[in-house]
C-alpha cells in the first residue's frame, strides 16, 4: 500500500505544482471506506484522502480533476479564504483549474431485483432481503428475486 501511496503524493504534488503554482506539503492516501466521494481534505491536519475505485474505474484525465477539487479545498483552507464547497472563493478557483465539482458515480454498485408474484410490482435494492419476513407493500404478495448482480461477478 505504500508504494500506491508514494505514487499518489507524486501525482497530488506534481498536480499542485502545475495547475496551482503552490507546493503540496502534506500526507495523501487511499481511503478504502469511501464509496460515493472521489476524495477527502481534513482541515484539522491538512492530509488528503482519495477513493481508490475512482483512481482504478476512470482515467487518469478524470482523476486529476478529483485531485484538483480537493487542493482547491487545500490550498484555499492554507491561504485563510473560504474553502467550502458553497464559498465564492471555491467556486472560482474550481472553475478556473477545471476540476470537478462533484464526483462521477461508480457503476459497479451491487443491486437485486425482487418482484411480487400476485401483483407483478418491482423492488430494487442494495442488500438482499429476507423473502420468507418481507412481503410486498401493495398488495402483500410473496416477492421473488430476479436478478442478483454481484461486485465479484457471482
Amino acid at each position: 500500500m505504500t508504494n500506491k501511496n508514494d505514487e499518489l503524493l507524486a501525482f497530488v504534488q506534481r498536480v499542485s505544482l502545475t495547475d496551482f503554482c503552490k507546493p503540496f506539503e502534506h500526507e495523501v492516501r487511499f481511503n478504502g471506506r469511501l464509496k460515493s466521494t472521489g476524495g477527502r481534505f481534513f482541515p484539522k491536519d491538512l492530509h488528503l484522502d482519495f477513493n481508490e475505485k475512482m483512481y482504478v474505474a476512470f482515467s487518469e484525465d478524470i482523476f486529476r480533476q478529483i485531485v484538483q477539487h480537493e487542493l482547491v479545498h487545500y490550498h484555499l483552507y492554507r491561504e485563510g479564504r473560504g474553502y467550502k464547497h458553497g464559498d465564492r472563493d471555491f467556486k472560482a478557483l474550481l472553475s478556473q483549474v477545471g476540476g470537478l465539482r462533484f464526483a462521477p458515480r461508480l457503476q459497479d454498485v451491487q443491486s437485486y431485483r425482487y418482484h411480487c408474484l400476485t401483483c407483478g410490482q418491482i423492488y430494487l435494492r442494495r442488500r438482499r432481503i429476507d423473502l420468507k419476513k418481507y412481503r410486498c407493500g401493495k398488495c402483500r404478495g410473496k416477492l421473488q428475486l430476479d436478478i442478483t448482480q454481484d461486485r465479484e461477478g457471482r
